[in-house]
């Protein structure tokens, strides 16, 4: 079989290799792989920004996006040949933390998780692939091609959880929401707002292409002239955060309602300095009652909700958000941001 290879940590080395198929033993499935999405984080990876090899080994197979066919499976798996499938990304520390033992080891403290195609595990951009049926996640088969975006859904599903979460501490009875950002996360996050029954508004920094196009296929506004023009129109009482820009970050931060809840998913850079009046926001925070929270990665139970989102939206909105297929000989154009990309899926099978 192929699979797409990185050594992490060392430039200009991601290539295909030729491997023996896994074996799955007694316990694991064995899929079929059908495609990997490609995201930053795969492509920081690639570029020797960070990554770890399993244990003793040089190279780490990419890829944590995943949609696989079911080859074989053991009775009683819950699983049969033939399942569109998903693997989970992240695993809890051999030897738990507190929340890695009560199964929420997306919000590991102590950092000893492993993730496939990250962390010390071997990820799904492979022809071939095992997983462990509890961290297996069966897909729609009404989804098709468009399942490969259930672990973006997933991390997007726990992004309203913790939401859901920090806004039930009090009468909470959301009407608006902004998400800034207009790609696979933020759209995404728009598609979960709507079907929450939110006036949902977005801001991206394009004003043509796909991604006003996706944003109007849901219902909701789309803004491209800065925070000030959504502000004409709503005080949003969340704010779902996926660009990681660290201006609008602070933006977002002084834009909602009272007793707003601000989601930050975007991973903003380091060194970056910009000038913010940090009394004025932590004024407005205190006596407006708001919150600022982090999420990211997701759990298992995320990945049901993601499940229930995909399956309930439209096939043809989804299908839309996929706006470059690349066969895996060709590899490389995937790592190569397109100006009117919003999710690049490498295709497995060729």
């Amino acid at each position: 079989m192929k699979a797409l290879t990185v050594v992490p940590g060392k430039a200009d080395s991601l290539t295909l290799e030729h491997r023996d198929e896994p074996d799955p033993g007694d316990d694991l499935l064995l899929v079929d792989g059908l495609a990997v999405g490609v995201c930053g984080t795969d492509r920081e990876i690639a570029g020797a920004e960070y990554g770890w090899a399993p244990p003793g080994r040089e190279s780490l197979v990419i890829g944590h996006e995943s949609l696989g066919r079911v080859r074989a499976a053991r009775p009683g798996s819950g699983f049969e040949p033939g399942d569109l499938v998903a693997g989970v990304v992240r695993r809890p520390d051999p030897a738990p933390c507190g929340a890695c033992a009560r199964g929420q080891f997306d919000s590991c403290r102590n950092g000893d998780y492993t993730e496939r195609g990250i962390k010390e595990l071997d990820g799904y951009a492979a022809q071939t692939w095992t997983v462990e049926p509890d961290y297996a996640v069966r897909i729609d088969p009404g989804l098709a091609e468009t399942g490969v975006l259930m672990e973006p859904a997933s991390v997007v599903a726990k992004a309203w959880d913790q939401v859901d979460a920090v806004g039930n501490r009090g009468w909470y009875e959301p009407r608006t929401a902004l998400v800034t950002g207009a790609g696979p996360i933020g759209l995404l996050a728009a598609l979960i707002g709507v079907q929450r029954g939110l006036e949902v508004h977005v801001l991206d920094i394009v004003a043509d292409g796909p991604k006003p196009e996706l944003v109007a296929g849901l219902g909701a506004a789309y803004h491209h002239r800065g925070i000030d023009e959504v502000l004409e129109h709503t005080a949003p009482d969340i704010v779902i955060e996926a660009t990681g820009v660290s201006r609008l970050v602070f933006e977002a931060m002084a834009a909602t309602g009272r007793f707003g809840v601000v989601c930050l998913t975007g991973v903003s850079p380091v060194g970056r300095k910009i000038t913010v009046d940090v009394g004025a926001v932590g004024r407005e925070m205190v006596l407006e009652n708001d919150a600022v929270i982090g999420s990211v990665n997701a759990g298992l139970g995320h990945y049901a909700q993601a499940a229930d989102v995909l399956a309930a939206a439209d096939r043809d909105w989804l299908a839309g958000l996929i706006t470059r297929r690349v066969p895996l000989e060709d590899y490389r154009e995937a790592f190569e941001p397109g100006p009117d990309d919003v999710k690049v899926v490498i295709d497995l099978r060729r």
